[in-house]
């Protein structure tokens, strides 16, 4: 038994070590096979005379070898650095004196394993430079070759002589397709098919006819109604949803009229070709419709895009499918010229109408878009940008009729048509960042404030970052280049020795937001439930709350970091060398910090606490990192940097405990019985709830004013905080109690000496006379 077990046991082991070793040489790349695909590429490449379907399918295979190699370059990564740590272990080579025996053995044979790992990486490194050069070269080669495609200068469509031959191509090629169906129709066997299949026909045909007539207006009056009854947010997603038949039930219309075709059995070649374009040409002028009603809207319930009267809405709503309607014709025009061979008047010809239309209609959509700007009554982001868009549709719409006039026609078609897919994928985003918003306020509730919120907003940045690719590929941008700057990015930014790539990027967000997240948790916990049964202090429960917050976001950075693969060792040059200049430039900032940490720590002030600082006085309502904001008694915030906190002369009140001392000034008359008035006072000071019996409160006499008495009422307060209200409702006794008692309370009193008082006497006879003086000189003769 044991036998058989050990045979067992060592019958799987050779199995495993085979498959090992299986799997390591089938990754391993075949360099014998690459070589011939290097040749050949190269050869294409200096040649340069291959096509570019070629040279996309050679470019395909080279990427693919490019994966390989790039996944050969961590061949025996694990026990390199076992040997490379061997080698740290030994320490370096000494220059001059000799190495014992057996280390230099040693470290001979750790060189030579190194040398024997490293090989295969380093060889897939030289196949891989060498496969991404070929590709950057196809790339500049096809590049090129649309540069000078697009500059072609050809015959112009304004010359007549070239107007017979778009004429006759046109009209060759619809006649070729009438006259393949009338062919067919006079053979027998495709008569005895199309009798067979006429029920199905006409079957097809009746739906087809019913859905692309009637489909789309129904599904607009029912998205309509449901509209116009509120301006909710809920019932514009609703409509927007119910609207979506305005393009699925037609286009299913469509595509039983294409099969009601072929079941004839009387399309030919070119008719099939024209049937294949139908779906593609007939969704765009369907999509077309749709996001001219969604972004033209008949309802004024909510806030439309564009924000113009019924009648220009109306307008906008059909040069939007007319928009569409231009590119199904280019579609279709583009196979019947491809497949027919079309000349290049001819094509010049029979495009410059079409440039034509589609310009004057951009045009138009330019005007209505100036109109918006004009009408809107607050000038946004949103606006300016659709004022920045009507500019920019004029220029292309002028610049491409001028282009298809003189002749470059294929750089006319590549900026009308790009621009007229790229309104329609910004239209379409405009639609989705509304949804969200719409779906954002169902879901909270909020529907006032969901268009401010923070997540539609993120939701729409990142809607317009994904149609950024599409964008580009409309453009003329290769698929190809999209997935090689893909690539580019998804290896990351690499700092000195560590790489960071957006995965890496993406794992430290949501590992430092989890950490973030449980220590606010963890925050809420000691605060509401542990920290409240204790005999600790506000203050001192605040500074705990506090000091975790600042610990568990350090640990969720540190341990976010740590699970990127974020080296910070190969970053620590370039942060010491901005440290010097940062720290310059912010030494106010860390100085604050450091006194943040030490107010927590010490806490000379809490949260809570009544202080004065820098002639303000106030509540402490939050001990921040950098500062802390006092409420002052006329419920103003003060920002206090926490180094004043520290570093200056800081009053408070309330430290340790609410007992405070208060003080009321009084004066008398001079001739009381200073006696009396302090057993009045006493009595005062003693009768009120808020003074403490031990100690008791006393009355001083001052001395002797310029007017009164002088006495003060001093007492300790069981809460300093009402020392205010204490003081004036003493006053109020003090006032009452006097009056009851014929005590005066005197105001301030100047008596004037006159040092020649006979001057005084003379002073009305002289202005008697004087007046009489000036009477008689003014009166007439």
């Amino acid at each position: 038994m044991r036998h058989a077990l050990r045979l067992i046991i060592v019958t799987v082991l050779l199995i495993s070590s085979a498959v090992s070793l299986w799997a390591q040489t089938g990754d391993a790349p075949d360099y014998t096979l690459w070589q011939n695909v290097a040749t050949r590429a190269s050869e294409a490449v200096e040649a340069g005379r291959a096509s570019d379907v070629a040279l996309e399918e050679l470019r395909q295979q080279l990427v693919d070898w490019r994966m390989q190699f790039d996944a050969a370059r961590t061949t025996n990564a694990n026990s390199i650095q076992i040997v490379e740590n061997q080698l740290t272990a030994l320490g370096d080579q000494p220059e001059t004196a000799s190495e014992p025996t057996d280390i230099r053995l040693q470290r001979q044979d750790l060189s030579a394993r190194l040398s024997e790992l490293q090989a295969p990486a380093r060889t897939a490194d030289v196949a891989y430079s060498k496969a991404d050069g070929l590709i950057r070269s196809i790339d500049a080669i096809i590049r090129n070759r649309k540069a000078e495609e697009l500059l072609e200068l050809g015959p112009t469509p304004l010359n007549p002589v070239a107007w017979p031959s778009g004429l006759a191509a046109l009209s060759n090629s619809t006649s070729r397709i009438a006259s393949e169906t009338v062919t067919a129709w006079q053979n027998p066997s495709q008569q005895t098919e199309f009798r067979e299949n006429l029920p199905k026909v006409l079957l097809l045909l009746a739906l087809a006819f019913l859905l692309l007539a009637r489909g789309r207006e129904w599904f607009e009056r029912l998205a309509y109604s449901v509209q116009s009854q509120s301006a909710s947010m809920g019932r514009w997603l609703a409509a927007s949803a119910i609207s979506l038949g305005q393009i699925i039930l037609p286009f299913v219309g469509l595509l039983a009229l294409i099969e009601a075709a072929y079941a004839t059995e009387l399309a030919g070649l070119r008719g099939e070709l024209v049937l294949s374009t139908l779906p593609q040409a007939g969704f765009a002028v369907l999509a077309s419709f749709w996001l001219g009603t969604r972004v033209f809207p008949k309802s004024d319930q909510v806030m439309p895009f564009i924000r113009l009267a019924p009648e220009e809405r109306r307008e906008g709503r059909l040069l939007a499918g007319a928009l569409g309607i231009s590119l199904a014709l280019d579609t279709i025009l583009s196979e019947l010229a491809r497949y027919d061979s079309w000349s290049t008047d001819a094509i010049s010809v029979v495009y410059l109408p079409l440039f034509v239309l589609a310009g004057l209609m951009l045009l138009r959509l330019a005007v209505l878009l100036a109109h918006h700007d004009t009408q809107s009554h607050d000038s946004g982001y949103r606006d300016r940008l659709v004022a920045i868009l009507g500019r920019l549709l004029t220029g292309i719409a002028i610049v491409a009729i001028a282009l298809a006039a003189i002749g470059y026609f294929n750089a006319a078609q590549r900026l009308i048509f790009p621009s007229i897919i790229s309104l329609q994928i910004l239209a379409f985003v405009l639609v989705l960042q509304r949804v969200a918003t719409a779906v954002f306020a169902v879901v909270t509730g909020t529907e006032d404030t969901a268009r401010q919120s923070l997540i539609p907003v993120l939701l729409g940045f990142f809607l317009v970052l994904a149609a950024v690719p599409f964008l580009a590929m409309v453009w003329g941008t290769r698929a190809s280049e999209l997935n090689e700057l893909w690539t580019a990015i998804s290896k990351g930014l690499t700092i000195g020795e560590t790489r960071i790539s957006p995965t890496d990027f993406f794992t430290f967000i949501l590992i430092f937001f989890a950490g973030y997240m449980l220590t606010r948790l963890l925050q809420g916990a000691l605060k509401n439930t542990v920290l409240p049964k204790t005999k600790m202090d506000v203050g001192g429960q605040n500074a705990i709350v506090s000091g975790l917050g600042y610990i568990g976001i350090f640990l969720a950075a540190l341990v976010a970091i740590t699970a990127a693969g974020i080296d910070l060792s190969s970053i620590a040059l370039v942060a010491g060398a901005l440290s010097v200049g940062i720290g310059f430039g912010l030494q106010n900032v860390v100085s604050n910090f450091v006194s943040g940490i030490i107010l927590l720590i010490e806490r000379p002030i809490s949260e809570g606490d009544w202080i004065e600082v820098n002639g303000n006085m106030g509540y402490v309502r939050d001990i921040s990192v950098r500062s802390t904001r006092i409420e002052t008694f006329d419920r103003t915030d003060v920002i206090v940097p926490n180094a004043d906190l520290v570093s200056g002369t800081v009053t408070n009140f309330t430290r340790g405990n609410t007992v405070g001392r208060v003080i009321v000034p009084v004066g008398v008359a001079y001739g009381t019985d200073p006696r009396r008035i302090e057993t009045i006072l006493l009595d005062i000071a003693t009768s009120h709830p808020m003074v403490l019996d031990n100690p008791a409160p006393s009355v001083v006499f001052q001395g002797f004013g310029a007017s009164s008495l002088d006495f003060e009422i001093r007492a300790i307060l069981r809460d300093v905080n009402w020392v205010l209200s204490v003081k004036s409702e003493m006053n109020f006794e003090i006032a009452k109690r006097f009056m009851d008692e014929g005590i005066e309370i005197p105001f301030a009193q100047t008596d004037i000496w006159f040092r020649n008082p006979e001057t005084l006497a003379q002073v009305p006879k002289k202005t008697s006379d004087s007046s009489a003086h000036q009477k008689d000189k003014d009166s007439p003769e």
